[in-house]
């Protein structure tokens, strides 16, 4: 194979996982990043106290799929335990209602989560089972013939064999209808429907395939790297630097430059250029096409994006509470009790949910080593609709709307006093770090109609030599999604056809 120079532009996981792919070929790989460090979505913050300094991951903090990440580093000729030390979480997470302020604990474990869901509705336990043995069978089929292919016209999507396997699937149904008619108590209906918030969508819109994700939740569990998920963004980091990959740090992309519609190299808005072979965008997709490309070599127009469901953006509280939080676990789910009403205010009708779902993770819980003695870390998620954008007043209210929430939920009246470290975190600063399409979280969300073949392509079609990387891009949203992503455009770029989970990179 002729050695080539790939120039990558951004450093998140895509990016990285795509550097460590090519430069373990042994191509030359140069990546630009316009953040001074690597990780993009998953980056990490420090909170620095009196007391003590708060280390937070960013944004992604569940680890899942973790046969996924053991198979990527295995074809990058790595051990993963070299690198990460890897504890599965029991309880995997805590869930609070809304309405009734109980709690549940569900597990990586199905027996104990059979009988969790036992307790709460006669008869689920033995549903669950029955409803897991089928989508174990529809991840292995999804991993084996959907998620390590690239597709290019709807041919490839339709065909005789994707079709005949793909028949056993509930591609067409939609994920809410699928588990409405299985379970019948409100609590393990939201249970088996929180993850399309991992996915950007919500249950009423998610294609019913996606229910394969309650595999991955009862049956492969949730886990966690020691030192955080920024451990994960270290390894690759280190992994790229040993196979001679070049990072340049703080350094925002003007321009693709292209000779006869062929991409060459980036311009650097210092107006240095840095040439190469091929280039490939980890940058958000809109960003790449508005802004670093010339209006004739779009793939889509103005009109395309306005009308795509974009994945929710999120209001994040990073705060280091002095003193421990009872009857918290490292992730904590917050229901509420209008859920349907919640997801209209994401999705149809933008505005601040007034009784809002939350995400709580507290891995002090967990790992010691990321906050100071008896205190506690938390990152708070609220969905919000992207596109919502406010000032620090508003931002400033609904932090102490959110705050009382948190009071009430874990009994803790003074938690407000008890704020050592406080950071605020949403649309715009989503839009500022990463040039994300309408401050989205997570970019293009999981509908039918963005799925596999109707997601953007990582090839253009307009511009030789340019490819994508990342969560808007087929296979989608995710970290260990993202690694996939990454295989994928190594696929293209080398016009490997198969869809099969590669063993090497021959």
């Amino acid at each position: 194979m002729d050695k080539e120079k790939f120039i990558i532009i951004g450093a998140g996981i895509g990016g990285l996982a795509t550097a460590c792919l090519l430069s373990k070929k042994g191509h030359e790989v140069i990546v630009i990043e316009k953040n001074d460090s690597a990780g993009g979505r998953a980056g990490l913050i420090i909170g620095e106290t009196p007391k003590g300094n708060f280390v937070f991951d960013k944004g992604p903090s569940w680890y899942m799929m973790p046969d996924v990440f053991e198979e990527f580093y295995k074809l990058i000729g790595e051990d993963i335990n070299e690198h990460l030390k890897l504890k599965k979480l029991s309880p995997s997470y805590r869930v609070f209602m809304e309405d009734s302020k109980k709690s549940y604990d569900f597990y990586g474990d199905i027996e104990k989560t059979a009988d969790v869901f036992e307790s709460i509705e006669k008869g689920s336990g033995n549903k669950l089972r029955d409803f897991l043995k089928k989508v174990k069978y529809q991840y292995e089929v999804a991993k084996g013939e959907f998620m390590y292919k690239n597709y290019d016209s709807l041919s490839d999507f339709f065909n005789f064999r994707v079709m005949t396997i793909g028949a056993q699937l509930p591609i067409f149904k939609k994920q809410s209808t699928i588990i409405n008619k299985i379970f019948k108590d409100d609590v393990i209906r939201k249970v088996m429907q929180y993850q399309t918030v991992l996915l950007g969508t919500s249950p009423y819109e998610t294609p019913g395939i996606y229910t394969l994700m309650n595999y991955v939740d009862f049956g492969l569990g949730v886990w966690y790297p020691e030192g955080g998920i920024y451990e994960i963004i270290k390894s690759l980091h280190k992994i790229a630097l040993k196979n001679g990959v070049k990072f340049m740090f703080n350094s925002p992309v003007k321009k693709i430059l292209t000779k006869e519609n062929s991409a060459y190299g980036v311009m650097l808005e210092n107006n240095k250029e840095i040439i190469g072979t091929k280039v490939i965008s980890n940058a958000d997709y809109h960003h790449t096409e508005t802004m670093l490309l010339e209006s004739d070599q779009k793939e889509y127009n103005q009109k395309y994006w306005e009308k795509r469901t974009l994945a929710p953006s999120a209001f994040i509280l990073y705060l280091g509470i002095d003193g421990k939080i009872p009857n918290i676990q490292h992730h904590n789910l917050v229901f509420s009790k209008n859920w349907k009403e919640n997801f209209d205010q994401i999705f149809k009708s933008p505005s601040w949910p007034d009784k809002p779902s939350m995400y709580i993770c507290a891995p002090s819980v967990t790992d010691k080593t990321i906050a100071p003695e008896n205190t506690e870390n938390l990152f708070v998620l609220v969905p919000i609709a992207s596109g919502l954008y406010s000032d620090e007043t508003e931002k400033e209210k609904y932090y102490n709307f959110i705050i009382e929430r948190l009071s009430e939920v874990f009994n803790v009246k003074d938690l407000k006093e008890r704020i050592l470290y406080k950071k605020i975190y949403s649309v715009e600063d989503f839009e500022s770090d990463y040039n994300s399409y309408k401050g989205s979280a997570l970019g293009l969300a999981h509908t039918l109609l963005q799925t596999a073949v109707w997601r953007p392509k990582n090839a253009s079609t307009k511009v030789k030599n340019l490819y994508y990387v990342g969560a808007n891009v087929n296979p989608g949203i995710g970290m260990p999604i993202c690694l996939i992503s990454a295989i994928l455009a190594y696929k293209r770029i080398f016009n490997i056809k198969d869809n099969l989970p590669p063993k090497t990179l021959d």
